[in-house]
């Protein structure tokens, strides 16, 4: 038996009234077909009408994936293959990874959303409804950097499926449930409130995600994070654990960046269409809030900015801080970047910035990052045969996550005996003897002699390769 302290009914009593919207699939009997509740007493006694509505488009997803094993180092020996053969072998090549999670339908179509390291790289894909049912499906977006994934089901028409709602409408302390299948145990739901509306979170601190208390656990991700009338506010996505089961600290994609993934997959994309920022910034804290004669912290202090930024643009520059994008407030590099995901790209917003404390306002056109300089990319040959270089540009910058001061070429692939001269994919290549290295087609030329000091960067370090006698 549940018991409700006096205090949280009277949360539960205030939550109550909410209009009647969003809409899934049809219910199973007239008699159980109950609305989403229209008064504090249907609340206080039960989320069932809740659930009853919502749950029937959460589904469970069963992900295959091969693998393909590493044969043994003696595999080739004929002596070892004598007696060890089909150990040695490998009878089977192949092993099978399984992973289970949950997916949320939001089209009777079939687009399933779920999480991308429930499905990513899977060779099938099996979904089954509440109802049992089950569908093959393919995924047409993966996205790594939201750990989003939309999935379209094999031959389904006429399926439940939930609406989303604004997620920038979610407000500390609003009731939420969150359903899904954790640890294959079957369907399962869970109730707490909203205990950050959107917060950097997640792993390893990474992304931008709605905070609950509702217990999400291993078999969750993917599954619906929705509000008291049904609606889709967020796909479960990550807990914050030590033991690995729920601590009352879930994170929760927000509905408007998956409404954004959702958009993109039907555009054809395989994956988010991002606006590039070209910029890097910090929280505007309480001690530099008062260096920059701020009334208050808050805003994206920015201190560094390329030049083919958007924001260089539209009159920004080091040492601004950033407020607003398109009428929200940012006050993090991931809630900025969030925020114009969010948008997409190819849109103009306003945005809002203070310089020596004073308030301006521009208008910023969101676009992906250019290919300027074109990349392109050269193998090299002699000694050097097995290393590519290639141009640094925004969009390379943006891939490698190189610094904004980046320029010049860059390796991008070492193989075979190239690997003895100590360079890396990713590896900048600042100057061969001194003199910089201003593109790839000038690298050849720079490399001839019999002695060569190859000044590279390589990540924040820096650093010489000394060749000779190759």
């Amino acid at each position: 038996m549940r018991v409700i302290a006096p205090a949280a009914i009277g949360v539960l009593l205030a939550c109550a009234q909410m209009p009647d919207q969003g809409r899934s699939g049809p219910g199973d009997g007239a008699a159980r077909a109950q609305a989403v509740p229209q008064s504090r007493g249907e609340i206080a006694a039960s989320f069932s009408p809740v659930v009853r509505r919502a749950a029937p488009a959460v589904v469970n997803i069963y992900a295959k994936k091969v693998v393909a094993r590493r044969r043994s180092l003696f595999a080739n020996d004929p002596f070892f293959r004598r007696f060890f053969g089909d150990i040695l072998q490998g009878r089977a090549a192949e092993r099978i990874e399984n992973s289970l999670g949950s997916g949320v339908i939001v089209d009777p179509s079939g687009v399933i959303v779920s999480n991308r390291h429930v499905v990513g790289g899977a060779d099938e894909i099996r979904i089954v409804l509440q109802d049992r049912r089950e569908f093959q499906a393919e995924v047409i977006l993966s996205d790594e950097k939201s750990d989003l994934a939309v999935l379209r089901l094999d031959r389904a028409e006429g399926l439940p499926f939930l609406e989303l709602r604004d997620s920038d409408t979610i407000e500390v302390g609003d009731l939420v449930l969150a359903i899904g299948n954790p640890f294959g145990v079957g369907q399962t739901v869970t109730s707490g409130i909203v205990s950050a509306p959107a917060r950097p979170g997640g792993r390893r601190g990474a992304g931008y995600f709605i905070q609950t208390d509702a217990a999400i656990n291993p078999g969750n991700s993917g599954g619906a994070l929705v509000d008291l009338n049904g609606r889709l506010v967020g796909v479960n996505t990550a807990i914050l654990s030590r033991s690995g089961g729920s601590n009352g600290i879930g994170f929760a994609v927000p509905s408007n960046l998956v409404a954004r993934a959702i958009e993109n997959a039907n555009r054809g994309l395989g994956v988010l269409d991002r606006p590039w920022l070209g910029l890097r910034g910090q929280e505007v804290t309480g001690e530099i809030a008062e260096a920059l004669g701020l009334a208050r912290p808050g805003g994206v202090l920015i201190d560094q900015l390329h030049p083919d930024s958007g924001f260089a643009a539209a009159g920004l520059r080091v040492g601004d801080v950033l407020a607003e994008l398109n009428g929200e407030p940012v006050n993090a590099l991931s809630e900025l970047a969030f925020r114009a995901a969010t948008i997409g790209a190819g849109r103009s917003v306003p945005l809002a910035y203070l310089r020596g404390g004073v308030e301006r306002s521009s208008e910023i056109h969101l676009s992906r990052a250019p290919e300027r300089p074109p990349r392109e990319e050269i193998a090299l040959d002699g000694p050097f045969a097995g290393i590519a270089v290639a141009n640094i540009n925004p969009a390379v910058i943006e891939e490698r996550g190189l610094s904004l001061a980046a320029k010049g070429v860059f390796v991008t692939r070492v193989r075979g005996s190239a690997r003895r001269f100590g360079l890396r994919p990713g590896d900048v290549l600042l100057s061969v003897n001194g003199k910089p290295v201003s593109h790839s087609a000038a690298l050849p030329g720079l490399l001839e002699g019999d002695r060569l000091d190859l000044e590279i960067q390589r990540g924040s370090k820096r650093g010489v390769i000394g060749l000779s006698g190759r």
